[in-house]
């Protein structure tokens, strides 16, 4: 028995699984070690399947070829890069924390991530996978990625005019959620700071300094047990301003 395979179904089929596993090599948590390659490349190639066209439209000369693969690898880290810019804003927020809260002293190595993470950057980092996955939000996202191959097929080029604006809307999004989840903490820290640094410069014998760290810690936990209300709302408003992101660089709107 032979099995014949088209050329034109099997190249596109192939060039929208190079799309999607650029996008999942730079998204989080998809992007750490944590998941092995090879589950990047299953998870590509079956994703795949939902997506892949006729392929008529796609050109399969040399030249050609290599450009679509060169595309859809930049199409897919682009969007990538503006998913993970907008997903990382709690993680952010937990790294603020840390400064003002003085947790920044003690950093430690990632091994997943392969740097150096403060405490409370960690732990909302992980919250926020935690709760992408509990509400569903991955699946949004992964549907806004899949979406993208409506707006742009395979074999045609994205209008690039419209990245930078996406991408400073996403930053500005990045640092306006972050500031806006840790600003309450930050303010309750740094008015302890000035009470116990006037507290130092009117009864020095108190001896006020010693009693700064214990005090600090404390206000950081019960601060940032009280804004655990808060992060479930910034995921789901996190998940639904990158889906807009992926289709407004697909050409969508």
């Amino acid at each position: 028995m032979t099995l014949s395979v088209s050329g034109e179904p099997l190249v596109a089929y192939l060039l929208a699984s190079v799309r999607i596993i650029a996008w999942l090599a730079v998204v989080p948590p998809f992007s750490g070690r944590t998941v092995p390659s090879m589950v990047k490349l299953v998870i590509a190639l079956g994703l795949s399947f939902a997506v892949v066209p006729d392929g008529d439209s796609i050109p399969l000369d040399t030249v050609g070829l290599l450009l679509n693969v060169a595309t859809q690898v930049l199409v897919g880290v682009a969007m990538g890069f503006v998913t993970y810019l907008l997903l990382a804003a709690v993680a952010t927020a937990g790294s603020l924390i840390d400064v003002f809260g003085g947790f920044s002293l003690a950093q430690g190595f990632d091994p997943l991530s392969m740097n150096s993470n403060t405490v409370f950057g960690k732990f909302h980092q992980m919250l926020a996978t935690v709760l992408l996955f509990v509400s569903g939000g991955h699946l949004m996202v992964i549907g806004g990625l899949l979406k993208t191959f409506e707006f742009l097929p395979l074999g045609t080029s994205p209008d690039w005019g419209s990245f930078p604006d996406v991408l400073m809307t996403a930053f500005g999004l990045f640092f306006t959620t972050a500031v806006q989840i840790a600003l309450p903490l930050i303010a309750v820290l740094f008015l302890a700071d000035l009470g116990l640094a006037l507290l130092t410069k009117v009864a020095p014998q108190m001896q006020a300094m010693t009693v700064m760290f214990p005090v600090k810690i404390g206000l950081t936990l019960l601060l940032v047990g009280l804004s655990f209300p808060v992060l479930p709302h910034a995921v789901d408003k996190m998940v639904d301003l990158s889906t807009q992101a992926m289709s407004t660089l697909s050409g969508a709107g």
